[in-house]
């Protein structure tokens, strides 16, 4: 049985057929790889980075997954020299981090984002609000330079059943989202 450490966030897998087919995807704090381990069975070429080098051990051998440790709170951003065709990050939230987030994201690439925000500390953690997100922050932090696909953000029953106050958020750099044609009804 999957637990909410290994089963994939619902906004993830919704939104990850949109990533470029065949692209490279970094899974930013990627813990135990839960989402790595989806991208990467649906053909991309993952970086998974985190700190814990423990957590990384488990993705050693996974094809498609290249683990990395990194801390991404104190020590220098591994990735000045790269672009991914998507970015996923998960309930991680380190605000200096969002310039480089940014400028790593490929012209049409995706970035799937959710974490916590705040009334979080209601039901459990994170209480820290250096942890929790601002009612719209994600959409102000994209600004007009990113193509909002999907946003969300309230209350939500997380995968145990316990409710969890979540903001999520769907870009894509550049080119708009192409969305079917409507054809009027026939007559």
């Amino acid at each position: 049985m999957l637990t909410t450490e290994t089963k994939p966030s619902s906004w993830i897998v919704r939104f990850a057929p949109l990533i470029p087919a065949g692209g490279e995807v970094l899974d930013l704090a990627c813990g135990y790889g839960r989402h790595a381990r989806l991208l990467a069975g649906l053909g991309y070429a993952v970086e998974a980075v985190d700190r814990d080098a423990e957590a990384l051990a488990s993705l050693a051998g996974v094809p498609n997954v290249t683990p990395r440790q990194a801390d991404l709170e104190n020590g220098p951003w591994p990735y000045y020299s790269r672009v991914f065709d998507g970015i996923v990050v998960s309930r991680y939230l380190w605000r200096p981090l969002f310039p480089s987030l940014f400028n790593c994201l490929a012209e049409g690439g995706i970035l799937i984002y959710e974490t916590f925000m705040e009334g979080q500390q209601l039901y459990g953690k994170p209480e820290n609000p250096a942890h929790l997100l601002r009612p719209g922050e994600l959409l102000e932090l994209v600004g007009k330079r990113f193509t909002v696909i999907a946003f969300e953000q309230g209350e939500v029953l997380g995968a145990d059943g316990a409710p969890q106050v979540i903001q999520r958020i769907c870009v894509r750099r550049g080119r708009p989202v192409r969305l079917p044609e409507c054809v009027p009804p026939a007559a």
